[in-house]
């Protein structure tokens, strides 16, 4: 993943009774957002799907450290700015 590219990780959430994690991805003004566990594309504004083919590798490749990062996503806390 390029270096000016910024990722978050949501908190664990439920979806038609399975756990569901979104990865958003932001480099300026460009954004695209991925939805665990199928690597699904949500949404994408000015990646090129060159760019989107590396950034759903790079989530599907690393999806087990991802859904970790999420289950320490305290969603109060996030909500809140603390």
């Amino acid at each position: 993943m390029s270096d000016g590219i910024q990722m978050s990780v949501s908190s664990m959430t439920r979806t038609d009774q399975k756990k569901a994690v979104y990865v958003l991805f932001r480099d300026g003004e460009k954004t695209a957002e991925f939805a665990l566990p199928e690597c699904e594309l949500i949404k994408n504004s000015g990646f090129s799907e060159e760019e989107l083919g590396k950034l759903r590798e790079y989530t599907d490749g690393d999806r087990d450290r991802i859904f970790e990062l999420a289950r320490g996503v305290d969603p109060m806390k996030a909500f809140l700015g603390k």
